[in-house]
């Protein structure tokens, strides 16, 4: 059965590609062809210069996006330095302050206890009425804050 299905799935396939050439081949030999002796085909008018928008009751043109992508925005994010390359220094530098926080003794190393004393007292926090258990809404306060948007486009 396996065998049937893949063989009619090959044929249409096939079917198709020759469709697609066939019809691509006929588009490109129909381009007519200049009679000789015939009137040349009318210019092209030049375009005013400046703006058209500019003139009248046009609205403003909306701004650009910005040439960069969604990817070298990011790597611009990590790069401090603008040298082209990321450090590991620069790619850890984003997580200190959240590692610092949960140090308390400032020895530059986090144990067990730490975290577990950090993660203990958060859901404290979260324990609205102090039953051991957090419910979706109490669960609801421990999502982190999203940054505000900088841009205020």
């Amino acid at each position: 059965m396996g065998r049937v299905l893949a063989g009619v799935m090959a044929t249409l396939l096939l079917m198709a590609g020759g469709l697609f050439w066939w019809q691509g081949r006929a588009s490109n030999e129909a381009v007519p062809q200049p009679l000789i002796g015939s009137p040349p085909p009318p210019a092209v008018e030049a375009l005013p210069e400046g703006d058209p928008d500019a003139t009248g009751d046009a609205p403003p043109m909306p701004g650009e996006a910005s040439p960069q992508s969604r990817e070298q925005k990011r790597f611009g994010r990590y790069d401090r330095n603008r040298d082209g390359v990321i450090t590991r220094i620069e790619m850890m530098g984003s997580r200190v302050k959240a590692f610092k926080a949960l140090d308390m003794n400032n020895d530059n190393l986090l144990s067990f206890e730490e975290w577990a004393v950090t993660t203990s007292d958060r859901f404290a926090k979260a324990d609205g009425n102090g039953d051991g258990k957090l419910t979706p809404v109490e669960f609801a306060t421990t999502a982190p804050r999203r940054a505000a948007p900088k841009c205020k486009c």
